[in-house]
């Protein structure tokens, strides 16, 4: 898989693509992440990529012109599956989303910042609009961060036992059940029975029925 981010402060992603499961993966060759400057797409001296809003209302806008640069150039090299835009006011993302891109080949990812991005780029240039949450963050990056990451753990090959992944919370509209690891015991607080007792199928039962238990506690809207 590609991913291309377009973002005007390309610092806030280089850190965490140099770490954990993502960096696990480009080393692999199984994901390549390209992260262009947007400012590099400017046609002004001053390298400018925002301007006020018409009409009333304070804060920044990023134009359209060094975003449909950008894209374009791009989009001359290869086929993209999505253009994505990171906006609160999108899309959530959830597991099912996330299953459904890690199936991606080419993904180019938007990062708006100020008050977001000329509502033309949304219209011509975007296929998917995704948020992280119902709460405004400063900019795109780290929402398109959190994408990446729970994408790219769901490629075959990435996490060590692919198996992993297929046991996260929601993959079956489920909480995951408690996890346990050594010392068996620990200032009176044991390791419940069944899982030291070498019974797969009565530890499996046991899983889905705590797994049922913690839905129904925290997430009951998920059983719905």
């Amino acid at each position: 898989m590609r991913i291309d981010f377009i973002t005007c402060l390309p610092e806030l992603l280089y850190s965490f693509f140099n770490y954990s499961i993502v960096k696990r993966a480009q080393s692999k060759g199984i994901l390549t992440i390209n992260v262009h400057n947007l400012r590099d797409y400017a046609n002004n001296k001053h390298k400018q990529v925002d301007d006020y809003a018409y009409g009333v209302g304070a804060g920044m806008v990023l134009k359209i012109e060094p975003i449909d640069s950008c894209v374009q150039n791009l989009k001359k090299e290869r086929e993209y599956d999505e253009v994505i835009y990171m906006t609160p006011d999108g899309e959530k993302l959830d597991q099912k989303m996330a299953n459904t891109l890690s199936l991606k080949k080419n993904i180019i990812i938007l990062c708006g910042h100020y008050k977001g991005v000329d509502q033309r780029v949304r219209d011509s240039l975007i296929t998917k609009e995704v948020s992280i949450g119902d709460y405004v963050l400063s900019g795109g990056e780290l929402a398109g961060a959190v994408l990446v990451d729970s994408i790219g753990r769901l490629i075959p090959g990435v996490l060590s036992d692919e198996t992993s992944a297929l046991t996260d919370s929601f993959q079956d509209n489920l909480l995951a059940p408690p996890i346990y690891t050594r010392p068996r015991e620990y200032k009176g607080m044991e390791v419940p029975e069944v899982l030291l007792s070498g019974n797969d199928a009565k530890i499996e039962e046991w899983r889905s029925e705590l797994a049922l238990q913690k839905t129904k506690k925290f997430r009951p809207d998920l059983l719905t």
